[in-house]
């Protein structure tokens, strides 16, 4: 086992990661882990790089039973950082006090605090966002009947572009400033988008208002609420997130259910602007919970820390297979009740398939995160995305009757509940936490192109068919299936084809 070296002449400390502790300035030296004995470092032989600007950072102490929580951590938890990333080194293992294993307090009121007011946020924002099918059909039966299918889907489709692909921006923000003013400005730039949304009538309007402004709120939200939970949890850090973005599945659930309802008797409007006061409160809620672990790291805006990611094929992998699941995903949300009318499905059970979808879409959401922690945040990420490609050719694709649309729509939206939630987990498992904001924006803006284009492709091909849906059935199943090729492929960089939990 590897001992510390001093070298007098040029002051530089380097350190074994995986078999050594190391020590920050200020900090008493502990005993040899092998022989017992210890030896005294000057407080100046240690590169504090990159935070040699910042001498301390102030945070919230560890939870955790180890009394050496605040310094590095112990060998074994070093070889547990190593196995979450597949044996692949942490590209910081000497960082300073905060960013190492055993500083997460994967737990507490604070902790959970942060993942209530994110579960709050995900219900006001990803909720709304898996209720397109209720408003392309709205849109398509009332105001915009003279438009097409795949007119309308636009408006959707660049909501959730905004939303998603503006994590790139928000992302940056995060890191440079923290949670707090962009959920209380994201919180005000939503809302104002629902009331100004209840007031649209014509095409151009609810582009501006649903399109882009609520969604940019939506966007600040979302991201400060995912960024924030990632700094507090590291073991149980999927099933964090999992709990977190089952709030988007609830409101799923519930909004639908809701507009469906006070659409006939109150009016598009006033429909609006109840939700509009509802996303006030729980956003409200947010704002006074959500907080990050540690301070924000300003610094200068280089265009090379968006490029720099791109050239690491793990993660340009994962930003491939985001790209092909969202190009799908939202398929089915948008047309699975415009379909199932043209099938000849019950009427009463139509406005109940998005309500089925996001109520399975619950333990979808939290499951896969628990089993990914398990057993390895990849291996799990393979599986759903492969099961939510496969199941549409082999249920949608050929299902004739309301048994096998309602089954599909349930195992559906358990099988793609866990690609939110899994993905900014497999994206933090092979990056550096300080980065953490940019790099999952990265993959959210390229996975929401796929969002942008996949809808609008979906309606052209329905329209080339003359109104039948295989085709899109068809290129549904097929993208997310290529999903699971490019996470395969992630995998297969990082550890090879052999089994471990990556």
């Amino acid at each position: 086992m590897a001992s510390p070296t001093y070298q007098t002449h040029e002051a530089k400390f380097s350190i074994s990661h995986k078999s050594s502790q190391s020590k920050m300035p200020g900090y008493e030296s502990e005993a040899s882990t092998m022989g017992g004995a210890s030896s005294e470092l000057p407080k100046d032989s240690i590169d504090p790089s990159p935070y040699h600007s910042r001498p301390s950072l102030e945070r919230i102490p560890s939870q955790t039973g180890s009394t050496n929580a605040n310094i590095f951590p112990d060998p074994e938890n070093v070889v547990e950082a190593d196995m979450e990333k597949g044996g692949v080194a942490p590209p910081h293992p000497s960082g300073p006090p905060g960013f190492n294993p055993a500083d997460f307090p994967d737990g507490g009121v604070e902790a959970w605090l942060v993942v209530a007011g994110g579960f709050c946020a995900l219900f006001s924002t990803f909720g709304l966002v898996n209720c397109v099918g209720v408003f392309v059909n709205y849109y398509v039966e009332g105001p915009l009947s003279n438009y097409s299918s795949s007119t309308v889907s636009w408006i959707t489709s660049l909501q959730v572009f905004m939303m998603s692909g503006l994590n790139a921006v928000m992302g940056r923000l995060y890191d440079s400033y923290g949670p707090k003013y962009l959920l209380f400005i994201g919180t005000l730039v939503y809302v104002f988008g629902m009331m100004m949304l209840s007031l649209s009538t014509e095409y151009y309007q609810i582009i501006l208002s649903q399109g882009i402004v609520s969604a940019v709120g939506m966007s600040a939200v979302f991201n400060s609420a995912t960024n924030s939970v990632m700094g507090w949890f590291f073991k149980k850090r999927a099933a964090a997130l999992g709990i977190m973005v089952s709030g988007s599945s609830l409101g799923g659930v519930i909004l639908p259910i809701m507009m469906e309802h006070l659409i006939p008797k109150l009016g598009f409007g006033w429909t609006m602007r109840i939700l509009g006061f509802m996303f006030l409160a729980l956003c409200g809620f947010a704002c006074f919970t959500v907080k990050s672990r540690l301070p924000p790291r300003k610094k200068p805006f280089h265009v090379m820390e968006y490029v720099r990611p791109l050239g690491e094929p793990a993660f340009l992998c994962i930003v491939f297979a985001a790209f092909f699941f969202f190009w799908g995903m939202f398929l089915p949300f948008n047309y699975i009740e415009l379909q199932a009318r043209q099938q000849g499905i019950s009427p009463a059970i139509i406005p109940y398939l998005l309500p089925i979808i996001n109520a399975v879409s619950i333990p979808g959401r939290i499951l896969p995160g628990f089993l990914g922690d398990r057993f390895g945040r990849f291996n799990v990420m393979i599986f759903i995305s492969g099961l939510s490609g496969v199941i549409t050719l082999a249920l949608w694709v050929p299902g004739r009757s309301t048994a096998t649309t309602v089954v599909y729509g349930a195992v559906f939206g358990f099988a793609s509940g866990g690609f939110i939630s899994l993905l900014p987990a497999v994206v933090a498992q092979i990056s550096d936490i300080r980065e953490i904001g940019t790099r999952t924006g990265i993959a959210f803006f390229f996975a929401a192109l796929g969002a942008l284009t996949g809808s609008p492709i979906g309606g052209a091909i329905v329209s080339a068919q003359a109104g039948k849906f295989l085709g899109l059935q068809l290129f549904c199943g097929i993208v997310m299936t290529m999903s699971m090729v490019w996470f395969i492929a992630s995998r297969t960089l990082q550890v090879g084809l052999k089994y471990t939990k990556i």
